[in-house]
């Protein structure tokens, strides 16, 4: 039998953007085991989002990522909505979904090219790139920003999208199909694609549903979901689409889905776009509080299912903000899609599901700075996190008489020395 070693890949390493750390259980080159640590990017968003206002949160929001910068927006602007029930005028919806799905190009048009990379196709790399160009334009005509675009906000939009840039939207998407179609040529008929990522990395349709996997990473694996059929927000209940999907779970059907979602995005902002010719009026509803109550939003993200919570007691800020990110629930598929491959592609597999390890972040530890003390551990955090929840919930009312069943499992505050 080989001996067991240890590949380390980060938490800095130069496949990674962001600091996360896999350590690859290797027996020769074959992986056969994989532990995941995430949490090197904790940045307080939440617990930031309860000292803002309700419009600066969404503002907040949108640094969780980069790539995601609408995606979050709108499922807090929702969330606010939700607490607080505040209609959203129809202009605004169809502009929502536009700017979300010129997010989900451009976002699939980055994995593509990363992946090419990873593959060793730099040509598909950088053809992949340089269409992703015209798409951040786009955004930008729209937004004003081709990042961080600063559109959402509780009760509508921030920017209409003006009559004059319609048809320049629309040659400029049009001109988009043919180097998507080339694309999907590439990759479906390309042999070198073929032997690096068909049945590369399989995560069955039972592992998928058993590790909760969303977006992409599941309807690769044939898990029909998709939260703007099955939950319609924005304008997805009012337009034409398909959810894309398919059945075998590898590499190649996860780059599939997101090449042939690129045609489904286009076709949603088409019709989007020749709405706006005839729904005319206001793109905000301006709402002036929100009313003590608490919600939940949640988009469709390019990674799949964005969820956020909301909690407000009638003043200006949430007195609670949670998010849960796609990538939280995608990574650890890693741990069944990796096993028995080899080392060499490991590195894509791990890619497959578009990992973004920022919205990932959950704190480990909290540590005094000037000393260094260690103040809690991450049993603290979570025994702490259940109080506050089961505190809220008899605020509101809506807790029974069963015991916190996590307020007893954490150390002491001064355990862990």
């Amino acid at each position: 039998m080989s001996k067991r070693t240890i590949v380390p890949i980060g938490p800095y390493h130069a496949l990674q953007e962001e600091p996360e750390f896999f350590k690859l259980h290797v027996e020769g080159e074959t992986v056969v085991h994989l532990d995941i640590e995430l949490g090197y990017n904790h940045r307080g968003i939440e617990k930031l989002s309860e000292s803002k206002d309700f419009e600066e949160t969404v503002f907040l929001v949108e640094r969780i990522c980069g790539i995601c910068s609408t995606s979050h927006p709108i499922a807090c602007v929702q969330a606010v909505e939700d607490a607080g029930d505040i209609c959203v005028p129809e202009r605004a919806l169809f502009i929502r979904s536009t700017v979300g799905e010129l997010e989900r190009i451009h976002s699939h048009l980055l994995w593509l090219g990363l992946a090419g990379h990873f593959l060793g196709f730099n040509t598909l790399w950088m053809w992949a790139w340089r269409f992703r160009e015209d798409v951040l334009n786009i955004l930008e005509l729209v937004t004003g920003n081709r990042n961080h675009y600063g559109m959402m906000k509780p009760g509508g939009v921030r920017r209409d999208i003006n009559d004059t840039d319609i048809p320049v939207i629309i040659k400029l998407l049009e001109g988009l199909k043919d180097p998507i179609a080339m694309f999907r040529d590439a990759v479906i008929e390309d042999p070198l694609v073929h032997a690096r990522t068909r049945g590369i990395g399989v995560l069955t349709r039972e592992k998928a549903i058993a590790y909760g996997a969303l977006g992409p990473t599941a309807r690769a694996s044939g898990y029909d979901i998709d939260v703007r059929r099955d939950h319609p927000h924005a304008a997805y209940g009012m337009v034409d689409w398909d959810v894309i999907t398919c059945g075998n779970g590898d590499v190649f059907d996860k780059a599939v889905v997101r090449i042939l979602e690129l045609f489904e995005s286009i076709r949603i902002i088409e019709q989007c776009l020749n709405q706006l010719k005839t729904v005319t009026g206001p793109v905000d509803s301006d709402p002036r509080f929100v009313a003590t109550g608490e919600g939940i939003g949640h988009y469709e993200a390019p990674r799949g299912e964005v969820f956020h919570y909301v909690r407000s007691d009638g003043s200006n800020r949430p007195v609670r903000h949670k998010v849960r990110a796609p990538s939280y629930m995608n990574v650890p598929t890693n741990r069944e899609t990796v096993l028995g491959e080899t080392i060499a592609d490991a590195t894509i597999i791990l890619a497959a599901v578009d990992p973004c390890y920022c919205c990932t972040e959950r704190m480990a530890v909290a540590v005094d700075s000037p000393g260094g003390r260690r103040l809690w551990g991450a049993q603290d955090l979570i025994r702490m996190s259940c109080e506050k929840t089961y505190e809220l919930m008899d605020e509101s009312g809506l807790r029974g008489p069963e015991p916190p069943p996590c307020a007893a499992a954490g150390q002491t505050r001064d355990s862990g020395r």
